[in-house]
């Protein structure tokens, strides 16, 4: 059975290529959902015009292959991401107090 907890540890081995931190401690995940083998990803990037919409896709997919080949993602900038979403160690990480 595939769980929210082991999605969110594959998603963790993305990492942003700019930032170098993971999705998750970025705060780039805003939802997971699980029903049967379909895994639904919503997730955001920190801004709007980020060229890298279609890398972070393939990398999400590569993930989650392992757990399911059926895999969708939404993207979404509702809400918009702020830093504060970020967690503490990624704050640390990149000098947010």
């Amino acid at each position: 059975m595939i769980t929210k907890k082991t999605i969110y540890q594959h998603l963790r081995t993305v990492i942003d290529p700019e930032l170098n931190i993971n999705i998750v401690d970025l705060g780039l995940i805003y939802d997971v959902k699980v029903r049967g083998k379909l895994i639904t990803i919503t997730v955001t990037l920190t801004s709007p015009g980020c060229p890298l919409v279609a890398t972070f896709q393939e990398m999400i997919r590569l993930a989650l292959q392992d757990l399911s080949e059926e895999v969708e993602i939404i993207l979404t900038f509702d809400p918009p991401w702020l830093p504060d979403m970020m967690s503490e160690v990624a704050k640390a990480e990149l000098g947010y107090e």
